[in-house]
């Protein structure tokens, strides 16, 4: 268990930010846990070792996992509490607070997304998710200048004409990382520099973050990100407290009728379609299980072998991808009463841990692989090393449980996975998967 006495010391006594390497780290503290080295939320959120470097006056500046850590005399550099809440989660009260944050930066870089127009355009035009629109929209409202960062094609103004590309830079090795990031940092110091004094607002996943920040500084410049360690649709609930109109955006197709359910349905659905959000179940299962002891929903999605294994159970084809999702924690109604239910004990103890009895998701996962190989009986065993090795989930926590069953059916009629059954259109596939579930009940 890490003391944080000797680092609280060393930090009072300090008047200029302090870095210590993992090691350096440890050695004040104690040996921390593996989460701190894989997980951001780690780092943030109302925990007893945050709150001993903020009783020290210091927040945390530049993080990288596993190898240094940055602590910056001052206030608290997040714009956003990181509560693990999405639409409707964020505090009222800290609307105006966040609003006159934005005083002071001089540049925001937003990140590039998948997707995109089918054909050559502007680039701000070229993009078109609805978490690239809120980040547009964001950004434009700044007043400041504004850029784009691109796998592909490094800095990029708003106005840049390019072709439709894929590139993602996580998919990337870590010389191209290295060289894209010090490459779009020489292209900013070039066109909006010098950059030295200047306040840099980046609005990007950590590869991102993490591949521009260090030069960002080598070059006299502050660095700011307002949306670490936020989930997709964490993001797009911050977007959309910053909107004089929340959550209806000009270009992000949202229906901007009476009932306020259709910005979250948005905002749920954005952040379930982005696998780049998606962690495996031993991911999952190596957070801190009070990140996700709360509701919402969540998707799974399925590797190619995985699909192949599918496809041979049902007899219909299973393309890799999203194949199901659900909900955990709403409201029962018309009793009202409130559910136990967390993400984390949906997701862990039922899906990856549990019985194909207590689990939908599971049952029709072992019907089908119980088909494909003749088995009779459902392998619990062998069911959950299967989805440790060929699934992936995405969770997108809510503070709503009264709204969300009926959140979770907008969603579902949206995204269509194809292993949903209730509530949902009737497929080939999923007559098929009536009839493998029948022998399992």
């Amino acid at each position: 268990m890490a003391q944080w006495n000797v680092l609280i010391e060393r930090l009072s006594a300090a008047e200029s930010p302090v870095r210590l390497s993992w090691d350096e780290l440890e050695s004040l503290v104690g040996a921390l846990p593996p989460s701190a080295s894989k997980h951001r939320t780690w780092w943030s959120g109302d925990r007893p070792h945050v709150n001993a470097w903020r009783s020290a006056g210091f927040t945390l500046g530049e993080l990288r996992l596993g190898e240094t850590v940055t602590f910056i005399p001052g206030v608290e550099d997040e714009n956003i509490r990181p509560a693990l809440e999405v639409p409707g989660g964020l505090d009222p009260q800290s609307a105006t607070e966040r609003a006159t944050d934005t005083v002071g930066v001089d540049l925001v870089l937003v990140t590039c997304v998948k997707s995109k127009l089918e054909v050559p355009a502007a680039a701000k035009d070229l993009y078109i998710s609805p978490l690239f629109t809120r980040q547009r929209a964001y950004a434009e409202a700044g007043g400041v200048p504004w850029f784009i960062l691109s796998a592909e094609h490094g800095l990029v103004a708003p106005d840049d004409w390019l072709a439709p590309y894929e590139r993602y830079l996580p998919d990337t090795p870590s010389s191209y990382r290295a060289a894209w990031g010090r490459w779009v940092v020489e292209r900013l110091d070039l066109l909006a520099g010098p950059l030295s004094g200047k306040v840099v607002e980046l609005h990007a996943g950590s590869t991102y973050v993490d591949a521009v920040s260090e030069h960002l500084v080598a070059k006299g410049a502050g660095v700011r990100t307002p949306l670490k360690g936020l989930s997709m649709g964490q993001r797009l609930a911050w977007y959309n407290a910053q909107a004089t109109d929340p959550g209806v955006t000009e270009d992000s197709g949202i229906d901007p009728g009476p009932d306020v359910v259709h910005a979250d349905t948005a905002a749920f659905v954005a952040g379930l379609l982005d696998e780049g959000w998606a962690m495996s179940p031993v991911e999952f299962l190596a957070a801190d299980p009070k990140d996700w002891k709360s509701p919402g929903l969540y998707s799974w999605w399925v590797d190619a072998d995985g699909a192949c294994d599918l496809t041979t159970g049902l007899g219909q084809t299973i393309a890799p991808g999203l194949i199901y999702a659900g909900l955990a924690g709403a409201t029962r109604w018309p009793s009202g009463k409130r559910s136990t239910n967390t993400l984390w004990s949906r997701i862990a103890g039922m899906h990856l841990g549990g019985n194909h009895e207590f689990s939908t998701f599971r049952r029709t996962l072992g019907s089908v692989l119980a088909h494909a190989s003749g088995d009779a009986t459902i392998d619990e065993a062998a069911l959950t090393a299967w989805m440790r090795r060929h699934l992936r989930v995405v969770v997108v926590a809510s503070t709503d449980p009264d709204t969300l069953g009926r959140l979770e059916g907008e969603v579902l009629a949206t995204i269509d996975p194809p292993l949903n059954l209730q509530g949902m259109n009737v497929t080939p596939i999923r007559a098929r998967l009536k009839e493998l579930r029948r022998n399992h009940r």
